[in-house]
């Protein structure tokens, strides 16, 4: 069943997802001409259908793999001075230059889907408990 997807996702592809298949996935052009894809791309491109057939606007912006930490404080929506104290608490790996500190763009994308799990348990746990207080079972 199509669901229009309201999510912002941030796809950064290993070299492996990068590789194409025999027989997979392609772009094929209005002149015919079909480029093949990665699958990887291909569910890519599913979400930005499905957002453009819902109605929804689209935004694709190439981003760097390594980034100064603003720079991927903003990319995935978080606040710059959380993700700084992070960071400076080792949390996740950086290097400064003379002016910046810089991060991967896949460890800070790890933190936060590791921070997003942590905080779904914490509810996820809360929720059980209320159940139980109410004398539902769980």
């Amino acid at each position: 069943m199509f669901q229009p997807t309201t999510d912002a996702r941030i796809y950064l592809l290993e070299d492996q997802d990068r590789r194409i298949t025999p027989g997979g996935p392609a772009v094929i052009g209005p002149d015919g001409v079909r480029q093949d894809i990665p699958p990887a791309v291909y569910r890519v491109l599913q979400h930005v259908l499905e957002a453009l057939r819902a109605g929804r606007a689209v935004k694709v912006s190439p981003l760097r793999t390594e980034l100064p930490i603003d720079e991927a404080a903003d990319a995935l929506a978080i606040a710059r001075d959380v993700l700084r104290k992070h960071v400076g608490a080792g949390e996740i790996p950086f290097r400064s230059t003379e002016y910046v500190d810089w991060v991967q763009l896949a460890d800070v994308m790890n933190w936060d889907n590791q921070q997003r799990a942590n905080r779904r348990a914490v509810l996820d746990e809360y929720w059980a408990e209320e159940r139980d207080d109410d004398g539902r079972s769980s």
